[in-house]
């Protein structure tokens, strides 16, 4: 059975993606979904480091990636372990069941990474809205790639401390309820000061 994304894709697109794990619970995370580059390419995400989602997809070979507006769910998916009994989370606006086959892989520095392809079989918008561009939902994202990036060595930790304290600033001035929770998550789980 095949299906369509339920969204156009382009450039890297922010999920929240559950994989099945061993422990019969649907782990959530944050997963950048890459557009084909050109016709007949194949929708890839990476995976880095040995990660849930890294194990889940070589074992199950599958998962839903979902696609959300909600900052909380996000921030929760990309810092801290996230799990679920059902694979669709209350929060996805539209998801997508893929197989997920690894097409390539590497290191970069000391960090693993696996490529996978990923080939939609079901799919289902839950829910259509009006786009709105939120500048503190777009801060909450990029303070989740910041604070991931705090622990490995190829990335000048002051500098990633100086985008934390921006984002932040960006989050109170620009963010809603939603989007200061979201930060919240992400000030409880990187031990350092900004």
């Amino acid at each position: 059975m095949t299906a369509d994304w339920p969204v156009d894709l382009r450039g890297v697109t922010e999920t929240v993606v559950t994989t099945l794990g061993p422990n019969g619970r649907w782990n959530a995370a944050a997963l950048g979904v890459h557009a084909p580059e050109g016709d007949g390419d194949p929708v890839t995400a990476r995976t880095w480091g040995r990660t849930r989602t890294w194990r889940n997809f070589r074992e199950e070979g599958e998962g839903y990636v979902q696609f959300t507006r909600d900052p909380v769910t996000f921030a929760e998916a990309a810092l801290t372990v996230r799990e679920a009994d059902d694979p669709v989370l209350d929060e996805a606006d539209a998801w997508v069941r893929v197989d997920a086959s690894e097409v390539d892989s590497g290191e970069d520095g000391d960090t693993q990474w696996v490529e996978w392809r990923l080939e939609p079989r079901e799919s289902a918008v839950e829910r259509e809205s009006v786009p709105t561009i939120n500048r503190g939902f777009a801060a909450v994202v990029e303070a989740t790639v910041a604070a991931s990036r705090l622990d490995v060595d190829a990335y000048d930790t002051d500098r990633l401390l100086e985008r934390l304290a921006y984002f932040e600033d960006v989050v109170e001035r620009c963010g809603g309820e939603r989007e200061r929770l979201g930060f919240d998550v992400v000030r409880a789980q990187v031990d350092a000061e900004w």
